[in-house]
């Protein structure tokens, strides 16, 4: 099998201790990124098994028509950037693994390390300290306060843990049955959205991007908070109306914002509005970036590739593909 790796951006899956396993394939790995269909179905004319980190590239029909060898693209987590109707229609068999047992604690880690740098001004404070200015300003202490965990599923828990030992009070909100697993846990919930928002002194999103949770934060709910609050989100941009973040930090309320996800990635852009501000922590969607949780993730995406090779596929998205699946 021909398999290629597309967005390894610092060439770091061949250090990793599963890449072992890809021993004896032809394997290609691309370290840039590349968005342009022609230049796109050129590099992956020969491709049979393509591997993709995360949502990196969009792989939709314009190119999936042209990828005639291309027979299973094998990756993990959601799938919001692939055209799945045209893998089917083309008979490529994608597998992602959804993995909803199984915290990603570098994401949560990432979202402590967002919320501390954002209370305390730390890219502020370095910045002034190796400009020769000594101390920029005063940050907060968050023991104490009230932490907002929007979205109680495998990351969400692990924050709440987290916000737990920092000495802050955690209040969680979700849908309801989400919700009554927050309280299974101990912890206390919000009666409605409004009331979430309104009382927390942090808040950060931790909900999977659906149809049903598109733009669930509404510029109604960002009004409500405190101008001393933050709101963190390190999961997707898009659970926040457009626009509806950027309209809340010049208006003053939430006072400060730490952000891993944008609307449109790769930012290129240094004129992106949350750039410009100084009341803005941004990071560029790293909360799964960590040697650890990669190693973890190509371990599955290999084995989503072996079980295909096998003749039995695993965490196959679209079932109806398997009866027009290509051939070698």
């Amino acid at each position: 099998m021909k398999i290629t790796i597309l967005d390894d951006y610092f060439d770091t899956v061949r250090g990793l201790p599963c890449f072992a396993r890809l021993d004896g394939y032809d394997v290609t790995i691309w370290n840039d990124h590349l968005q342009d269909t022609d230049a796109l179905a050129a590099r992956l004319r020969d491709t049979e098994v393509l591997c993709l980190i995360r949502e990196r590239t969009k792989i939709q029909a314009p190119l999936l028509d042209r990828l005639k060898n291309l027979r299973l693209i094998s990756q993990r987590s959601v799938y919001p950037h692939i055209d799945v109707a045209a893998c089917t229609r083309n008979g490529v068999i994608l597998c992602s693994d959804q993995r909803a047992e199984t915290p990603s604690y570098a994401a949560a880690e990432l979202t402590w390390a967002l919320v501390l740098a954002a209370a305390r001004d730390i890219p502020q404070q370095v910045h002034s300290l190796k400009a020769g200015t000594w101390q920029c300003g005063v940050g907060t202490t968050l023991r104490g306060k009230v932490y907002g965990v929007h979205g109680y599923g495998r990351i969400g828990a692990e924050v709440a843990r987290s916000a737990k030992a920092f000495g802050m009070e955690v209040v969680v909100w979700a849908r309801e049955a989400t919700r009554e697993r927050a309280r299974a846990d101990g912890w206390r919930t919000a009666q409605s959205q409004d009331a979430f928002y309104a009382e927390c002194d942090v808040i950060s999103l931790h909900v999977r991007l659906l149809d049903a949770t598109r733009h669930i934060v509404k510029a109604s709910h960002l009004a409500l908070m405190k101008p001393t609050a933050l709101l963190v989100n390190t999961a997707r941009a898009p659970l926040i109306e457009p626009g509806a973040l950027v309209a809340a930090l010049r208006a003053g309320r939430p006072g400060k914002a730490a952000v891993d996800v944008f609307e449109d990635e790769p930012v290129r852009d240094t004129g992106h509005p949350l750039l410009q501000m100084d009341n803005v922590v941004a990071t560029p969607h790293i909360g799964y970036v960590s040697r650890e949780a990669y190693d973890r993730q190509f371990n599955e995406i290999f084995d989503q590739i072996f079980a295909y090779a096998a003749g039995k596929p695993i965490n196959v998205i679209n079932p109806e593909a398997l009866a027009r699946a290509r051939r070698s």
